[in-house]
């Protein structure tokens, strides 16, 4: 029996359709919604760079470098209500008493009030350190210290000890703490100061602590391998408090980036740990791909072997696609071990995309994309991703897009 071909009409179809599946194999189901959209309107707060932080409450608080009152920044707070979330600002930053541009997100203390830093403005001009109390006539807002130009600026965010003071970094090359002395003001003090030559430079990124008090971090250069990277291509590092009241350093791991070797360059976020001790971060770029100039950036993983010595894994590599690249942001783990994070650049317009990395049994991860902005449901995320008390939900910032191309609050349900 003689089979008829097939009309040419179908099996073009048939190949398109088969090249869609595969072009988006990648692709992850999950719901994704717009929360908030900033809105240039003297009140608001536009272009966000900062992850948001939850209270007990269930409301989001975050900054924004620009808007307000001002036009120099904002502190804000959604509130969800039975039509979606109300945003109030609670601050608006004035250049030369506040400070401006707070690029970090805030923490939040058990008393309620939030400490941040903003990056710019101040008595200075080099940023501040402030908290924001709550009252029963509305929100305090003061400044904790004013860095000068010797300190740096501050782009990250502050984390507490259990006494209550204040730990964070400076773009030039601080580790600072700021604490309530006897009298009650509130004293700064460098307790690590990066020296250049085979040791990290400007560690912009968040500290987080370990079960002994020991704090962790990135730094964006440095490292001591110059051949391709002019200033070394970044670290992570440890902090260790020692009994004459100094901090110790220890280098885990310097990136030694080079074209094709498959490293990562240029750390931005900071580290997170899982229940195992080992730590997880990005790379803005560097990596596999070398369409992207210096690389389209890595996710990686630093296991503890014993006496100080850390391995390092590459877990993905970026590339110049649909499925994103240049992740400024850390990461958040959820309780299986998967792993979320934000691209700047990629998906749809070149405007960013949000992705999960799952563990396999094998020891390989595999990479899928939750959302590729577009635009009008925001662009360029700078910002790592929070989630809630459940555990079910994502929520970020972007910092374009949006109906007035102001950036968006998002809520992503994986």
């Amino acid at each position: 029996m003689r089979l008829r071909p097939r009309p040419r009409g179908v099996i073009w179809l048939a190949l398109v359709l088969a090249m869609l599946v595969a072009a988006d194999s990648s692709w992850a189901a999950s719901k994704y919604k717009v929360v908030h959209t900033f809105v240039n309107d003297g009140k608001d707060g536009i272009i966000s760079w900062a992850g948001l932080t939850f209270d007990p409450a269930g409301r989001l608080y975050g900054t924004t470098i620009g808007g307000g009152t001002n036009d120099q920044g904002t502190v804000f707070r959604l509130t969800r209500t039975s039509g979606g979330w109300n945003e109030t600002v609670l601050h608006s930053f004035f250049y030369r008493t506040d400070g401006q541009g707070p690029a970090a997100s805030v923490t939040l203390d058990r008393s309620g009030n939030l400490y941040g830093t903003a990056a710019s403005g101040g008595i200075y001009d080099s940023g501040t350190v402030f908290e924001l109390s709550p009252g029963s006539s509305g929100w305090t807002f003061s400044v904790l210290h004013n860095f000068t130009i010797y300190d740096g600026q501050p782009f990250a965010p502050v984390i507490l000890d259990r006494a209550g003071s204040l730990y964070g970094t400076t773009q030039q090359n601080a580790v600072y703490k700021v604490a309530r002395s006897a009298q009650g003001d509130w004293v700064e003090t460098t307790i690590y100061d990066f020296m250049a030559k085979n040791d990290g430079v400007n560690p912009e990124a968040g500290l987080i602590w370990d079960a002994a008090g020991n704090l962790y971090s990135t730094t964006r250069w440095g490292g001591g391998y110059y051949q391709h990277c002019s200033v070394g291509c970044g670290t992570v590092f440890e902090l260790s408090p020692t009994s004459k009241g100094k901090w110790k350093e220890h280098m885990l791991h310097r990136f030694n980036w080079a074209p094709g070797n498959g490293e990562g360059l240029g750390p931005y976020g900071g580290v997170i740990f899982d229940g195992a001790g080992n730590l997880y971060s990005t790379t803005v770029a560097g990596g596999s791909d070398d369409r992207c100039q210096s690389g389209c950036g890595t996710v990686f993983k630093l296991t503890p072997l014993g006496n100080g010595r850390w391995k390092e894994t590459v877990l993905h590599n970026f590339h110049l696609d649909q499925d994103g690249y240049g992740p400024f942001a850390g990461l958040v783990m959820d309780k299986a071990g998967n792993l979320y994070g934000t691209t700047t650049w990629g998906g749809i317009n070149n405007a960013g995309t949000v992705y999960k990395l799952t563990p396999g049994s094998n020891g390989q991860w595999t990479y899928s994309v939750l959302h590729r902005f577009s635009g009008p449901d925001g662009a360029q995320s700078y910002a790592g991703l929070t989630f809630d008390k459940s555990g079910k939900h994502l929520y970020g910032t972007t910092s374009l897009g949006g109906t007035y191309n102001g950036g968006v609050v998002f809520e992503i349900t994986p």
